[in-house]
């Protein structure tokens, strides 16, 4: 997935969860969207290098858009979950995901379970139905482990709950983590944040709910999943 024109600057604040404040490598300091409604733990530290992208859309009220954060002075995160199910797509179309392989659809936004729509739904007449649901992950921690939620996740549970119910009909489902963050190793539940989703995880997995994650390469320029990690139950 390529990134184009992304302005470089470092972040003041993050608040109101949507906005953050930049002081540009120009000078200029703007109010940029931040597309991402978790807590941001340890990726909007102030004083962090960051990049935004210009929608060149006269008609938002905030044109920039916070797309990319180094954190730890080293590594790169992209904190726009809106490319999380992008990025798992562009992954299963070019085959880096190989569990995910040989299903002659993919739809997006599917309407299923109480009230929800999975992210992706992949399709075949001889393989059937996989239920994919995609959670971006970017909260590094300790021995370069990646865990999630950032923040107690109500609704992350109840998508659980659902992948179980779709295994109970006959059909395949899977919690994939996206990881676009290049210090992560290792994904965990975070168990320490909120422990009701870290035992629904191990009980979904246990129910056969597939669990995979896979990392990102993240540059300037682009990015994309190109490795599986480890997930640590």
């Amino acid at each position: 997935m390529k990134l184009d024109n992304l302005i470089q600057g470092r972040l003041v604040k993050r608040y109101k969860r949507f906005l953050a404040d930049i002081v540009l490598d120009n000078g200029a300091e703007v109010t940029a969207h931040c597309p991402n409604t978790g807590s941001m733990k340890n990726c909007a530290d102030e004083g962090s290098q960051v990049w935004v992208l210009d929608s060149q859309n006269e008609k938002r009220k905030y044109p920039l858009g916070w797309e990319l954060v180094e954190v730890e002075g080293r590594y790169l995160a992209c904190i726009n979950t809106g490319r999380a199910n992008k990025l798992v797509k562009e992954a299963i179309e070019n085959g880096t995901i190989k569990t995910l392989q040989g299903y002659e659809s993919i739809r997006q936004e599917v309407k299923y379970g109480e009230n929800s729509r999975i992210d992706l739904l992949l399709e075949d007449q001889e393989k059937g139905r996989v239920w994919v649901e995609v959670k971006n992950v970017t909260l590094l921690e300790e021995d370069n482990l990646g865990s999630f939620p950032d923040a107690v996740t109500v609704r992350g549970a109840k998508h659980l709950r659902e992948l179980m119910a779709m295994v109970g009909q006959g059909d395949r489902a899977v919690m994939l983590f996206c990881v676009p963050h290049t210090g992560i190793e290792r994904v965990r539940p975070a168990d320490h944040i909120d422990p009701e989703y870290g035992r629904l995880l191990r009980e979904a997995k246990a129910a056969g709910v597939e669990v995979i994650a896979y990392g990102a390469d993240i540059s300037e320029t682009q990015i994309s999943l190109v490795r599986e990690l480890p997930v640590v139950l």
